[in-house]
């Protein structure tokens, strides 16, 4: 846990701004914001936790899917912590 919260200080401080793209920025218990499938159109974003990541390849140009642990599933727009 500690070691974690150093990487996301050393990365904070070196500019880094994980936007969702990249599966590796991405973990169960992550707190995200999320397009559903429905809020495309308007870009309605939706706060949670992951439970499982379903984007199989390592990047995607529109948001890696993932389902929340409130069972809502939709691409991470931004990574919240």
């Amino acid at each position: 846990m500690a070691d974690e919260k150093e990487r996301q200080r050393t990365q904070a401080t070196q500019g880094y701004n994980p936007d969702g793209k990249k599966r590796s920025d991405i973990k169960p218990g992550t707190e995200v914001c999320i397009v559903l499938k429905e809020d495309q159109r308007t870009g309605k974003l939706t706060e949670g936790k992951v439970k499982d990541i379903l984007t199989k390849s390592a990047a995607h140009p529109h948001g890696i899917k993932v389902r929340l642990q409130t069972g809502e599933i939709g691409r991470v727009k931004r990574i919240v912590g």
